[in-house]
């Protein structure tokens, strides 16, 4: 097998953005639940997910959601983020919580709903000019409830005309990235409900057009990393959104349900070049991104916890021996093919990466450290007074 000290290179490159979201209140869809000591605004979403960073060192950047965290000035945000050794990363936009997109946004009948739509997005790509932001995230709710509600190549095509409008605004070094998801809201047809209707619409606007893969929003028993793997094939994955579900929704800790899966996913993420050096604008031309939101467990541990998983099933992967697979396979010894990947998958990585983390000045023990810092008594006591941020705000 590959020894630990080979797969260090790789491993440094990784790098796992934290979503704002994440430190807000939330919950079910019958409760939010509070929690002392949570941001109020977006600077202290910042500070928060820089104390993710300090601990674990694989986590430089945050995505923000527009208009969640709108502020007046977007330069004085990206500054904040500098200041605390973080950056602003990945915008999204929200066409999702306003009246006017009950029946649809990008891909809405009325003109003027579907120009409004357009006209967020673009607005959002004014703030990555401002923030230095590589990437615009598009997910999209709309979708039918029953058959007869709209016209399904219709509204395709409104869909495809929308996308090009946006595409046409982004900077040269900027991407517009398509998520998908099978279900939900719309439960009869949803309009972006996976990777090939991703694909296609992104096929068509051009090579700065990527598809974003969230690990939640699949049907049971799909198998995500042959997605992740055709994607890398032709060249359009271009961002995963993190999170893990036992049966429906995808808000949960990323690996807490299926850590195998996660191992998977990450193998041919790498097999396919995902974390190869000097390739598409950085590191990795895979964007790696937490998506949840955390309702019952406290909001910087849950992100600290959720980033040390992704590291270590990256190791895990980084360790299959690729040479013996390979052998496996010419030879048609199928369970030797298994048992190369299992006998990675078996490996206890845990003080390999604490030995890891202390060449690189970092904690050997992020979460320990964490809590140990003092940093979330003080903001309990600080944050006292104002709005609550949470889901939606």
């Amino acid at each position: 097998m590959t020894s630990f000290d080979e797969i260090t290179p790789a491993l440094e490159r990784l790098a796992i953005e934290v979503p704002s979201w994440a430190y807000g209140n939330s919950g079910t869809r019958f409760k939010v639940f509070a929690q002392p000591g949570v941001p109020r605004d977006p600077f202290e979403k910042i500070a928060d997910a820089a104390e993710v960073h300090r601990a674990t060192g694989v986590a430089p950047s945050v995505a923000l959601h527009i208009p969640w965290d709108r502020v007046d000035d977007p330069d004085k945000l990206r500054a904040h983020a500098e200041d605390l050794g973080v950056s602003v990363g990945t915008i999204n936009s929200n066409t999702f919580q306003d009246d006017d997109y009950m029946l649809g946004s990008f891909c809405h009948v009325d003109d003027r709903i579907r120009a409004k739509a357009v006209r967020h997005a673009i607005d959002c790509i004014d703030i990555m000019d401002i923030t230095g932001s590589r990437d615009l995230k598009v997910w999209l709710p709309d979708g039918l409830n029953y058959p007869g509600q709209g016209d399904l190549r219709g509204r395709q095509d409104r869909l495809a005309d929308s996308l090009a409008q946006v595409y046409g605004r982004l900077g040269d070094r900027q991407r517009l990235v398509l998520e998908y998801k099978f279900f939900e809201p719309a439960f009869y047809a949803t309009d972006v409900p996976d990777w090939g209707t991703s694909y296609v619409q992104c096929v068509a606007l051009g090579d700065r057009a990527v598809v974003c893969l969230d690990t939640g929003h699949h049907a049971p028993g799909t198998n995500i990393e042959f997605i992740v793997m055709q994607l890398l094939r032709l060249g359009r994955l271009g961002a995963f959104d993190f999170n893990s579900r036992f049966y429906a929704d995808d808000d949960l800790i990323v690996g807490a349900a299926d850590p195998f899966q996660l191992f998977r996913i990450m193998f041919e993420v790498i097999r396919g070049g995902g974390l190869d050096a000097d390739v598409v604008d950085g590191p990795s031309p895979v964007s790696f991104m937490l998506d949840q939101c955390h309702n019952v467990e406290a909001k910087i541990p849950a992100q600290i916890r959720s980033v040390l998983n992704v590291v270590e099933m990256t190791a895990k992967a980084l360790l299959v021996d690729r040479v013996a697979l390979a052998d496996a396979e010419r030879a048609g010894d199928v369970l030797a093919g298994n048992a190369v990947m299992m006998d990675a998958f078996a490996t206890d990585v845990r003080s390999d990466l604490a030995d890891w983390r202390a060449t690189r000045h970092l904690p050997t023990d992020p979460m320990g450290a964490y809590l140990a810092s003092g940093y979330q008594e003080r903001i309990v006591a600080e944050r006292v007074g104002g709005d609550q941020a949470g889901w939606g705000a």
